[in-house]
């Protein structure tokens, strides 16, 4: 009797949990003759025929997963079902609601969009096709210098669809490349990529991979891909971009074709769901709703300005990293927005960065750059004099402004500029205060994101590369004192092997905002290079020099994309401490205009930004507008609370709007908001609003 089908563990993605199955399957009668035998997840042997696949392992498993089954992992490498599984072998079977499997759905339906755009276009150019994060791309030439619009995306959706009911298998095939060559003659993109393989292989030259499916369609890939086109459907394009081909805008410009696929019409409902939320938080847009800022075209691409609203968030969130670094010990510093190319010289910057860095100006015999980064400076200002380990650690603090030349293909709103304001700081420390030090380090990032409100939280950490300086030796002892600093800290992490920059370990702290999303924000590195490269020293106890180490430590990322992420995450109803109005007191006559303002003048007094509207228009219509402008407290008096020295509170979130409440409850409520525990920081334009600073969470 064979035992019951195992169950899909959602612990391990892609891998198939065998619950209930003992190692007795190995004297298993189902697969008379000759067998293969692999090894499945738990340990368990299975007996197959020999020949066996591993669409046959899924189905040998279950019906179920047989029918949920995309790929399956042999030995660590994804293939095709349809592969032979070699005897010997570990194998797992990769499930279509997977990431892995979704990422296979995915790159497999940009497979069949560029057999459709071929199709619909006959002799267009393709380029390359991707999966990504929800979704996938690919990048067309279109013959004749035509180009896509919006319209164009139905008739390749319903090509897809078409192509989709027929149910065409994908067949791998494998070709020298001088045979890839002739095969894509007409693709010079599919080609110029051969061409490198070949090139990377030297003279024996490579082998390259392509998968063929339907009507002649043939397109260069490593795979794996579903069986067959029948498998998809669960699809949806959602937008044209432009796209230099490979990134490089001296090269030709494609047109980029972006679509999601998920493996049930539940899943893709659901995400469409998740991107119309998304649109209607755009920073973007409440940017300009909200009077925030905007990116003025007479000062250049990716260069905002803030308005007086979106100046008041800033310095509210400015103002609160000031004192909380200054509490944690931290010592200010400034420093100029142009340096020498001297500096960038010895910091390594010309060297690996110079195509992010904006260009050179000549004045009195040097070379001046705008700066890339603050960390050559805070270097300056450690070697301004000897250091004595009495003065370690060093925390050095700047909110400094640094200038990338972002490509304009990459930038996006506040998420990605060409000025950004880094909360940067330096540390530097000795050997035996490495782990102490980044363990608080690290609460501290944690404590202070959480204060913003964000709650969910979890952390990256990337490891040594093949390629390296250093010591071993180093760089075992920065990652095993990150990898401690995270065990304490108490939030999950995954490990990048393998990921981090050549000259240091690092952890990336990610935030999941109200919409599940997740955002990389802090970063906290470990540098071997930088002290090496400037000579820096300190006088140890034993009157010996000593080279420090150093940490890079940024908490916000940049303050505008910081800011772009919390505008996100409230869905521009930002915390009432963070709120650039938080009362507007609103008269119903113009005879209730000198009580409103005695009103607003009380909050102004108690520390709170506050103001007193005109009776200008309909009562109705200005505290729709006031809700519109998401301000948290919008009270609203007439002749009774004129009488009686009370208000109409109308505050955000709200069901129904209160009458007659006392000014000093309501001045007490609103003291004590700011004030809560948990991720509201504090409240008046002095910071902390009434109970001071300590009254902060």
């Amino acid at each position: 009797m064979v035992p019951s089908a195992p169950a899909v563990s959602s612990g391990a993605p892609g891998a198939v949990s065998i619950i209930g199955w003992m190692a007795a399957t190995d004297a298993q009668a189902d697969a008379p003759g000759p067998t293969v035998v692999v090894r499945l997840p738990d340990g368990a042997l299975k007996h197959l025929p020999t020949g066996s696949t591993g669409a046959d392992l899924a189905a040998a498993l279950g019906p179920g997963l047989a029918q949920e089954a995309v790929a399956v992992v042999v030995d660590g490498q994804v293939q095709d079902l349809g592969a032979p599984l070699p005897t010997g072998a570990s194998a797992s079977v990769v499930t279509a609601g997977t990431p892995e499997g979704r990422a296979i759905l995915r790159h497999s339906t940009a497979h069949v969009m560029a057999q459709a755009v071929t199709r619909l276009w006959p002799g267009a150019k393709y380029a390359i096709g991707p999966a990504i994060e929800d979704g996938f791309y690919y990048d067309f030439e279109l013959p004749g210098g035509d180009h896509f619009n919006e319209a164009d995306l139905a008739r390749i959706e319903a090509k897809m669809r078409e192509i989709i009911a027929e149910d065409q298998p994908f067949v791998r095939e494998e070709h020298g490349a001088h045979e890839g060559l002739a095969l894509f003659a007409d693709q010079p993109y599919k080609r110029e990529i051969i061409e490198g393989v070949d090139a990377s292989e030297g003279a024996g030259g490579g082998v390259v991979s392509v998968y063929r499916n339907g009507d002649s369609f043939v397109d260069l890939c490593r795979g794996p891909h579903v069986p067959s086109t029948g498998r998809l459907g669960h699809f949806r394009l959602t937008k044209l971009a432009a796209a230099y081909w490979r990134g490089d805008e001296r090269r030709p410009q494609l047109q980029r074709v972006y679509g999601t696929a998920w493996e049930s019409e539940a899943a893709l409902r659901s995400y469409l769901a998740r991107l119309a939320e998304a649109e209607r938080r755009d920073h973007r847009r409440l940017g300009l709703e909200l009077d925030l800022f905007h990116f003025p075209p007479e000062i250049g691409s990716g260069l905002p300005v803030f308005h007086p609203k979106g100046g008041m968030v800033r310095k509210l969130m400015e103002d609160y990293s000031r004192r909380e670094h200054e509490r944690a010990g931290y010592q200010f510093v400034f420093t100029p927005h142009l340096t020498k190319s001297t500096l960038l010289e010895t910091s390594g910057h010309l060297e690996w960065y110079a195509e992010n860095m904006y260009p050179p100006m000549e004045m009195e015999g040097a070379t001046y750059y705008p700066k890339p980064m603050n960390c050559p400076m805070h270097i300056l200002i450690y070697k301004s004099r000897q250091r004595s380990y009495r003065e370690l650690p060093m925390r050095l603090f700047e909110l400094g402004t640094v200038y990338r030349f972002e490509r304009s293909g990459v930038l996006n709103g506040l998420l990605r500029v060409r000025g950004l304001t880094q909360d940067d700081s330096h540390i530097f420390c000795a050997r035996d205060q490495l782990d102490d030090e980044l363990a608080s380090l690290l609460q501290f990032v944690l404590r202070v994101l959480r204060r913003f409100g964000l709650d969910e939280l979890e952390a990256e950490l990337s490891t040594r590369p093949d390629k390296f300086i250093g010591s071993v030796e180093e760089w075992d002892r920065a990652t095993e004192s990150l990898r401690a600093a995270l065990a304490a800290s108490g939030i999950g992490y995954t490990v990048a092997e393998g990921e981090g920059a050549f000259y240091a370990p690092k952890i990336d702290v990610h935030v999941r905002d109200a919409i599940g999303r997740r955002w990389q924000v802090s970063t906290i590195q470990v540098d071997f290079q930088e002290p090496q490269r400037f000579g820096m020293e300190y006088v140890g106890p034993d009157n010996a020099r000593h080279q420090p180490y150093m940490v890079h430590r940024a908490l916000f990322g940049s303050v505008e994309r910081f800011f772009a992420i919390l505008l996100e995450h409230y869905a521009g109803a930002l915390p009432t401490w963070l709120a650039p109005l938080q009362v507007r007191v609103l008269p119903v006559r113009d005879d209730h205009v000198a009580y409103a303002r005695s009103v607003a003048g009380r909050f102004e007094a108690a520390g709170f930004r506050a103001e007193a509207g005109a009776a200008d228009e309909p009562l109705g219509a200005r505290v729709r507008r006031a809700k519109l402008e998401k301000i948290p407290y919008v009270l609203v008096v007439g002749d009774d609370d004129v009488a009686a020295g009370t208000v109409g509170a109308n505050l955000r979130g709200q069901e129904r709007p209160e009458r007659g409440a006392r000014v000093e409850e309501v001045l007490a409520r609103l003291a004590a908001e700011v004030a809560e525990p948990g991720g509201r920081g504090p409240g008046g334009p002095g910071g902390a609003g009434p109970g001071g600073a300590e009254g902060a969470p």
